[in-house]
């Protein structure tokens, strides 16, 4: 049976960014390797950053080059600039998403550019990937940030919102994200705004989401979002992660407990739920002061629950 949505794995790049640990790249290996086997079919293995700013992510483009190996994989990387494109497309990365917060507040902090600037970087990576072979170029997507709320300045317009939406739609951006940063939504926002910027870009263009479980409504907001007709969905093996650039914005939604709600609701997303938890056990090896999470690890799966991935 094809698999009727994707879980996109975010740990290896926003879980560990906000890690105190540094982990082996052996170990970032290793748990990428184990997810594959257990069904995930993309994974966003680092960000191609500065390491003096996020040392945590420093062999990025190692990890791209080896994933690059693992037949069926998706390999997806975070890019903040057109530096960053030209690293991920040197390293080989199939897909890259770039940050555009709509609280040009949380842009300066984050980027350190404006929507102005963020916006002409944009159409500048354009223009260097069109010069690119398309059966070598890379996905881009841009991921509106903080599109639920910004802990520095609250609820942003909707209005700003679609005037970004619109921009992007000029610049020809075909892959359009929502990102809730600060997990500041709840499922009827998700709704509204996931029908709004649908109807400035179409649905084709927006696919994807990324939640973040801060007030325990992540799970809850995927559902929402799935009933709009969303397909991909961000997730982060034991809920490890946030934006170290977002005070207060913790807690990825746990990569276990959205693969089991899917599959438990009979929407089929390749992953094999027991095979997946089984996966937790690295990251426990390699990251002994990080703290794991997970409803469904911790009940542990209901009798009789089929977990073999068709």
């Amino acid at each position: 049976m094809t698999p009727e949505i994707l879980i996109s794995e975010v740990g290896p790049r926003d879980g560990l960014q906000n890690c105190k640990s540094i982990m082996a790249t052996k170990d970032k290996i290793a748990w990428i390797e184990a997810e594959v086997r257990a069904g995930v079919r993309e994974i966003e293995v680092g960000s191609f950053v500065p390491a003096k700013l996020l040392p945590q992510l420093a062999d990025t483009a190692d990890l791209v080059r080896h994933a690059r190996t693992i037949e069926g994989l998706t390999v997806a990387v975070l890019v903040p600039n057109l530096h960053g494109v030209k690293a991920a497309v040197e390293a080989g990365a199939h897909k890259m998403s770039l940050p555009l917060s709509v609280s040009e507040t949380h842009s300066l902090k984050n980027l350190r550019r404006s929507h102005q600037q963020v916006l002409a970087e944009i159409g500048e990576i354009q223009a260097f990937l069109a010069d690119i072979p398309a059966d070598r170029r890379p996905h881009f997507e841009v991921s509106l940030s903080t599109v639920f709320g910004c802990t520095m300045e609250g609820v942003v317009p909707e209005s700003k919102i679609l005037s970004l939406t619109e921009k992007l739609v000029d610049l020809d951006i075909k892959d359009i994200g929502l990102s809730d940063t600060t997990g500041y939504a709840n499922p009827a926002q998700v709704k509204r705004m996931i029908r709004a910027v649908r109807s400035v870009a179409g649905a084709d263009r927006v696919t994807g989401i990324h939640l973040h479980n801060t007030r325990g409504l992540g799970i809850a907001n995927a559902l929402a979002a799935y009933e709009e007709g969303i397909t991909t969905f961000d997730a982060s093996l034991g809920g490890l992660g946030g934006c170290p650039f977002a005070p207060g914005a913790s807690g990825n939604i746990v990569t276990e407990d959205l693969a089991f709600m899917f599959e438990a609701m009979g929407v089929n997303t390749g992953i094999n739920v027991a095979e997946l938890i089984k996966v937790r056990e690295i990251l426990a090896r390699a990251l002994p002061d990080e703290t794991l999470y997970g409803f469904t690890p911790d009940a542990g799966l209901p009798k009789g629950f089929d977990c073999v991935a068709a």
